[in-house]
C-alpha cells in the first residue's frame, strides 16, 4: 500500500522548516563559544568561507537527493545509486545518526525548559550557583519535564508536513529571530559591551592556525545540519518548480546570520559584566557555557536592570533557546519517521507512536547516566578516561559521523548518480539560471575533488580526537 508523502505548501515553508531544523543549540550556544576560543573575527571568516564553499555545495546535493528520489535517505541513497550495498548501508547510517541525536537532544532540552522555569520564577541567583546544574541533571525529577516535552514534539510531528513541521517553523522561527534582536538591542547598550564587539567582529590574524580553521569547518558542517539525513527528507518534502540552489543559499543565511547575531548577543555580554574575561578561560563546552557560565552573566546584570530585570533578560534567553532546540528536535525526528512510513509502510500516526517509544527508551538510560545509575555514568574508556552514556552518544553521532555521511552523499552525487540526468538536471529544474552557471560549474568541481577529501579527512581527525584524543593536525 503507498502511503501518499507530505509536501510543504510553498518555498518559504520549506526555507522556514529547513533552517529552523538548523538553527539549535549550535548556533546559540556552540558558535558563540567556538568563537570566543578560537580567535573571534578570523574564526568568524573562516567560518562563512566555509559555509559557501563547502557546506553549500552538499546542503545543495542532499536536497537534489530527496527531491529526485521522494524517499528517505536509505531510498534516496538505494534508488540513486541504481542499486543497494553499501550506498543502502550509507541511507542507514542516516538514519540511525538523527535517531540517536534526538535521544542526547531531548535530554539537553529537558534542561532547558527546568532552567527556564526556574528563571522565570525568580530563581535566577540559584541557577548561578555552582553547584546547581550538577543537582538538576542528577534529579529523577527531570521526568516530569521529559513527559511534557514529548508531548508537544510528538504532537507537532503527528501534525504532519504542512499541519505540524511547517505550521511550528512558521511561528517559532519568526518569534527567534524578534526575541534574538530584541536581546542584542538591549546587551549593546551595556557598557563594556563594546569590548566584546571588537573581539567578535575586528579580526586579529596573529590568532589564525590550524586549530582555528579545524573548529571553524566541523561547526560549518555541523551547524548546517548535513550529514543527517535532514536535507534529504526535507528535499523529498520539496515543490518540484522551486529552485533548490536559491533556497539552499537563503537556508544557509538564515543559519548564518542566527550564529552571527548569536555571537553578537553572548561575546559583548561577557565582556559587559567581566571587562577582564580571557577567552581562553571559557568552557569549551556549549553545556558548560549555557548552564553554568552564562546564569552568572545573567545574574551580575542585577546592577543594571535590577534581580527583576535580570531574570527577566534569563527567562528569554532560555525561551529563545528552547524554541531553537523544539525546531531542531522536531526536524531531527521527522527523519526515521519517514524512512518507516516510506520502507515499511507505516501510518504516519504508527511511525510517530514507535519513534516516541524507541526515543523515550534511550532517552531515559541516558538521563540517568549522570549519577542515577553508576554503570551508566561510567560506561565506557575512551579519549583519556571514563564516559557516561550521554557521552558516548553525543560524541559519536553529534561529532564524528556526521561529515562520513556528508562524504558518501558527495561521492554519489558526483559519480554514481545518474537516473534523471544526475545532480545537474535535478538543480536545473525549478532554476533556468542554473545550467551552465559559474555555481554549477562550481558545484560540480567541488564535489568531484576537494569536498569530498575533506570531509573525510574532518570524519578521520573527529574520530582520533575524541576516541584517542590526538588531533591530526598537529602530524601537519
Amino acid at each position: 500500500m503507498a502511503i501518499e508523502r507530505g509536501h510543504f505548501s510553498s518555498k518559504l515553508g520549506f526555507i522556514l522548516a529547513a533552517a529552523g531544523s538548523a538553527v539549535g543549540l549550535g548556533n546559540l550556544v556552540a558558535f558563540p563559544v567556538m568563537a570566543s576560543k578560537n580567535g573571534g573575527a578570523v574564526f568568524l571568516l573562516v567560518y562563512v568561507f566555509f559555509v559557501a564553499l563547502i557546506c553549500l555545495p552538499v546542503m545543495m546535493a542532499e536536497i537534489a537527493m530527496g527531491r529526485r528520489s521522494q524517499r528517505n535517505p536509505v531510498g534516496a541513497f538505494t534508488l540513486l545509486s541504481g542499486g543497494g550495498g553499501l550506498w543502502r548501508w550509507a541511507g542507514k547510517l542516516a538514519i540511525l545518526t538523527p535517531f540517536m541525536i534526538a535521544v542526547f537532544y531531548t535530554i539537553v532540552t529537558v534542561w532547558i525548559i527546568i532552567y527556564f522555569l526556574n528563571a522565570a520564577s525568580g530563581d535566577l541567583s540559584y541557577l548561578a550557583q555552582p553547584n546547581t546544574f550538577g543537582e538538576v541533571i542528577g534529579s529523577p525529577s527531570l521526568f516530569v519535564y521529559f513527559i511534557g516535552l514529548q508531548v508537544l514534539v510528538f504532537g507537532v510531528l503527528f501534525g504532519g508536513v504542512k499541519k505540524g513541521i511547517e505550521r511550528q517553523a512558521r511561528i517559532l522561527m519568526p518569534t527567534l529571530a524578534v526575541m534574538l534582536l530584541g536581546l542584542i538591542v538591549f546587551v549593546l547598550t551595556l557598557d563594556n559591551a563594546g569590548a566584546g564587539v571588537r573581539y567578535y567582529l575586528v579580526p586579529d590574524f596573529s590568532k589564525f592556525n590550524s586549530t582555528v580553521v579545524n573548529a571553524a569547518l566541523n561547526q560549518a558542517f555541523f551547524s548546517l545540519s548535513l550529514g543527517m539525513g535532514i536535507m534529504i527528507t526535507y528535499g523529498s518534502y520539496f515543490g518540484e518548480k522551486d529552485s533548490i540552489p536559491g533556497s539552499s543559499r537563503l537556508v544557509a543565511i538564515a543559519d548564518t546570520s542566527v550564529a552571527f547575531f548569536a555571537g553578537l548577543l553572548i561575546l559583548p555580554a561577557i565582556f559587559a559584566f567581566n571587562p577582564a574575561t580571557d577567552p581562553d578561560d571559557l568552557s569549551s563546552s556549549s553545556v558548560g557555557l549555557i548552564f553554568t557560565y552564562l546564569p552568572q552573566i545573567f545574574l551580575s546584570m542585577q546592577g543594571a536592570v535590577g534581580y527583576v530585570g535580570a531574570s527577566i533578560v534569563a527567562s528569554v534567553f532560555f525561551a529563545l533557546v528552547f524554541f531553537a532546540a523544539v525546531t531542531s528536535l522536531v526536524s531531527i525526528l521527522e527523519i526515521p519517521i519517514s524512512y518507516m512510513i516510506d520502507e515499511w509502510e507505516f501510518s504516519r500516526n504508527k511511525a510517530v507512536l514507535v519513534q516516541a517509544l524507541l526515543v523515550s527508551f534511550f532517552a531515559i538510560f541516558a538521563a540517568m547516566s549522570f549519577g542515577m545509575s553508576g554503570f551508566l555514568t561510567d560506561f565506557i574508556p575512551y579519549g583519556g578516561g571514563p564516559k557516561s552514556l550521554f557521552d558516548l552518544i553525543a560524541d559519536t553521532f553529534s561529532e564524528v559521523i556526521l561529515p562520513l555521511v556528508g562524504f558518501f552523499a558527495c561521492i554519489l552525487c558526483a559519480y554514481r548518480w545518474r537516473e534523471g540526468g544526475g545532480l545537474s538536471a535535478e538543480l536545473n529544474r525549478g532554476d533556468e539560471h542554473y545550467a551552465g552557471s559559474f555555481v554549477e560549474r562550481y558545484v560540480n568541481f567541488a564535489l568531484r575533488t576537494f569536498v569530498p577529501v575533506v570531509l573525510l579527512f574532518v570524519f578521520l581527525n573527529s574520530f582520533s580526537q575524541k576516541y584517542f584524543a590526538f588531533d591530526l593536525l598537529s602530524l601537519l
